[in-house]
């Protein structure tokens, strides 16, 4: 799995997820967004067009980043996904908790 930076703004970033999301790189997911939380970033938007794969291990840590950041009073939203990984968040319930748009341009924080 690869995460990238794409954009910054004030307390918002935007970055891009590819390849596959398991239990060896969830724990990369959790630690990158950790860091830029701890930089005093509290809002993200995932772009997941090229995430491939989730499993229960990325969906866990997507949760973890989720509550951290309402803690902060920030937001974490997701953008893009691709018909599979949409149904697993579909059938986990998780589009009902983490905020889902079908692309970047229609999110709250574009």
């Amino acid at each position: 799995m690869e995460i990238k930076e794409l954009k910054r703004k004030e307390q918002l970033l935007t970055a891009s997820l590819s390849g596959r999301m398991d239990a060896i790189t969830a724990t990369e997911f959790t630690t990158q967004l950790e860091g830029w939380i701890n930089e005093g970033l509290k809002s993200f938007t995932i772009d997941c067009s090229q995430l491939d794969y989730i499993s229960s291990a990325g969906l866990r840590a997507i949760l973890i980043i989720a509550k951290q950041v309402r803690g902060l009073e920030g937001e974490l939203q997701l953008a893009a996904l691709q018909e599979s990984v949409q149904t697993v968040f579909e059938i986990s319930g998780f589009n009902k908790i983490i905020p889902i748009f079908a692309n970047l341009d229609d999110t709250t924080t574009a």
